[in-house]
């Protein structure tokens, strides 16, 4: 099974950056492996939407904010209840789009080749100030969710 791993944020804007802080940690936790992809997708967007191609999972990981809930609040989401309908949106811009909005452009994309299965962990965060750091709370939170990530993929990953 192939995985793609997608993490979103920009990491100047302090909590907002949780996506990137899970796969910089994951690639330093996961073996180097033809089966597993990580992506950074605070950058170069698009061009990561068609690399998707031949991946049977996608696991995503973004902030949220105005959740309503504790800073660090972890949310793991189905992300059919939430995925918005591809929309030719020219406000979306390389370093703007949302994680609904690059499932509902892969899926425009990829068509027959569109994933099943979809994971997406979402952080509540409120500081997205320009800092380059995290939180406690949401780092804690970040590293959860490598945590629950390495433990999902555990039998994916060759000895």
């Amino acid at each position: 099974m192939k995985t793609a791993i997608m993490g979103f944020g920009n990491p100047v804007r302090s909590d907002d950056a949780v996506g990137i802080y899970v796969i910089e940690q994951l690639r330093e936790k996961l073996p180097q492996t033809e089966d597993i992809s990580i992506f950074d997708m605070g950058t170069a967007a698009f061009e990561v939407l068609f690399g998707l191609k031949g991946h049977d999972k996608i696991i995503l990981v973004d902030a949220v904010l105005n959740s309503n809930e504790p800073v660090g609040t972890l949310f793991k989401v189905p992300a059919e209840e939430v995925m918005k309908a591809p929309q030719d949106d020219p406000m979306v811009f390389l370093h703007g789009m949302k994680w609904d909005q690059a499932l509902s452009y892969t899926k425009k994309i990829l068509r027959d080749e569109y994933p099943e299965d979809i994971q997406v962990y979402l952080v509540a965060i409120e500081n997205t100030k320009l800092e380059v750091d995290l939180s406690d709370e949401v780092k804690d939170a970040g590293d959860k969710i490598v945590q629950h990530i390495l433990e999902d993929l555990k039998l994916s990953i060759p000895t």
